[in-house]
C-alpha cells in the first residue's frame, strides 16, 4: 500500500467575501494549467456580489494533473485523483459551514473546467450549479461515460470556442449531452474563434446562475 501524500493535499485554499453564515450561495473555483488560486480570483472581480463566498484552491506545482486531460486516465495520476479529492473536501468543508450542494457552484476555467465537470459527473447532486469555461469531461476519445445518478435539474452552463487549442469542440458537445442526460439543464454555448479565453457572454451566463435566476 502506498503511504505517499496526495499531491495537492497540503496546499491551501483562498477564500474571499462573506462567512459561510453570511453567504447565500459558495462558489468552489479551480484554476487552469500554470494559473493559481489568486489568479482564478480574478473571475469573482467581474462576479462580485455581496452574498457569494468563493473558495479557490492551490494545485501543487500549479498543475491538477500533468498531461492533457484526452490522455489514459492513469497517465494523469496522482494528481487527477488528488484533485477530484480536494474538491470533494471543500464541497464537505461547505456542508459543514451550513452550506448544502444546491447552494454550491463548482466553477473552472480550462484545466480547471475539466475537473470541475469531471468531479460534477462522478458525484452527481442538485447543486446551484456548474460553470465549465473552456472544458469538458477528462479521458482519452471512447471513454465510457457510465456515471449514474442525477442532477436534478442543476443548471450547468458550458462555454468553449469552436476554435479552442486545447478544448476539441467535439468533447464540449459530448459533456453536454451527458450532464443532459444525468437531468442538468445544460446552457451549452459555442463562440466562433473566440480562442482560449472567457468573455462577457459567459461572464453574464455565470452571473444569472449565482442569482438563481436559472
Amino acid at each position: 500500500m502506498s503511504t505517499a501524500v496526495p499531491p495537492h493535499a497540503a496546499q491551501p485554499v483562498l477564500r474571499r467575501g462573506p462567512v459561510a453564515a453570511q453567504a447565500r450561495v459558495a462558489v468552489v473555483l479551480i484554476h487552469g494549467r500554470g494559473d493559481s488560486a489568486s489568479g482564478i480570483l480574478s473571475l469573482a472581480d467581474d462576479l462580485s456580489l455581496p452574498d457569494v463566498t468563493w473558495l479557490a484552491p492551490q494545485a501543487a506545482a500549479n498543475t491538477w494533473y500533468p498531461n492533457s486531460f484526452l490522455a489514459p486516465m492513469p497517465e494523469n495520476e496522482p494528481g487527477l485523483t488528488s484533485g477530484l479529492s480536494v474538491i470533494a473536501d471543500l464541497v464537505e468543508t461547505l456542508a459543514d459551514e451550513g452550506i448544502p450542494a444546491d447552494r454550491v457552484v463548482l466553477m473552472g476555467f480550462s484545466q480547471g473546467a475539466c475537473l470541475v465537470q469531471e468531479f460534477a459527473a462522478r458525484n452527481p447532486r442538485r447543486y446551484q450549479g456548474v460553470v465549465g469555461l473552456s472544458g469538458g469531461l477528462i479521458g482519452p476519445p471512447g471513454t465510457p461515460r457510465d456515471y449514474t445518478g442525477s442532477f436534478d435539474g442543476t443548471a450547468v452552463f458550458l462555454g468553449c470556442s469552436d476554435v479552442d487549442p486545447h478544448i476539441p469542440v467535439e468533447r464540449v458537445h459530448e459533456s453536454a449531452q451527458v450532464f443532459m442526460r444525468m437531468g442538468a439543464l445544460v446552457d451549452q454555448r459555442i463562440y466562433p474563434r473566440m480562442g482560449h479565453t472567457v468573455n462577457a457572454d459567459e461572464i453574464g451566463a455565470t452571473m444569472a446562475i449565482l442569482k438563481g435566476s436559472i
